[in-house]
């Protein structure tokens, strides 16, 4: 999983209130764009959820409340996120969110200890990972998802190996200069690594701030 980086205050600030929670604007910023399209594509599916690197823990309450009959497994490597996960899910509520568990989806392996998934998802993280990590994240993504399940990944990327603004230029070469092997990647490769996983491409949906969502479904 990335190491420490710097990154611009948007996409890294993340402040503690005093009660475990950690908040960042951008988790609140693309909060509403991901949960009402994975309410669009999951509606009154059941099962079990699965989000990879769930940060601050923002988005899985808001996907969990959004989507009550799926009940959510939060996930992050780092043990400061987990305790504001955790103190996110209790402050919310909600009796569908389990426990933050300690999950590197960058190591061989997981796919089939998280067997039977409906769902899985990630955000912003693929950008901050290396081509080879993120070919084994998908791979083990795919392992993991339960036939018919669905996998989505959002975030930023090259258009056809091409950078589409000058923030996005200027984050991705911030980005290889502290290490060549991570930066944007190109929305096309991409897709390919989830079809060499044996997943069906389902969709690329166009989402604010110039991200994409990708979406592929396991054959069952």
């Amino acid at each position: 999983m990335p190491k420490r980086l710097n990154l611009p205050d948007s996409a890294s600030v993340a402040t503690p209130d005093g009660e475990g929670r950690l908040f960042a604007p951008s988790a609140a910023r693309n909060a509403e764009a991901i949960v009402t399209l994975v309410r669009d594509i999951l509606r009154d599916t059941t099962g079990e959820a699965l989000e990879i690197a769930s940060g601050t823990g923002q988005h899985i309450t808001a996907l969990a409340a959004a989507l009550p009959t799926l009940h959510w497994q939060p996930s992050d490597i780092d043990q400061d996120r987990r305790k504001s996960i955790d103190a996110h899910a209790k402050s919310s509520g909600l009796p569908n969110i389990a426990p933050a568990i300690a999950l590197d989806a960058t190591s061989p392996g997981w796919g089939v200890e998280q067997s039977g998934k409906t769902f899985i998802c990630l955000a912003n993280l693929l950008h901050l990972i290396s081509a080879q990590e993120a070919r084994i994240l998908i791979s083990e993504a795919a392992e993991a998802l339960a036939p018919g399940g669905r996998l989505m990944i959002y975030g930023p990327f090259m258009r056809d190996d091409e950078l589409t603004s000058e923030g996005d230029a200027a984050f991705h070469a911030s980005l290889t200069t502290q290490d060549p092997e991570i930066g944007y990647k190109s929305d096309f490769d991409v897709i390919e690594w989830g079809l060499s996983s044996w997943l069906d491409y389902e969709d690329m949906v166009e989402m604010p701030a110039n991200n994409l969502a990708l979406l592929w479904r396991k054959a069952g």
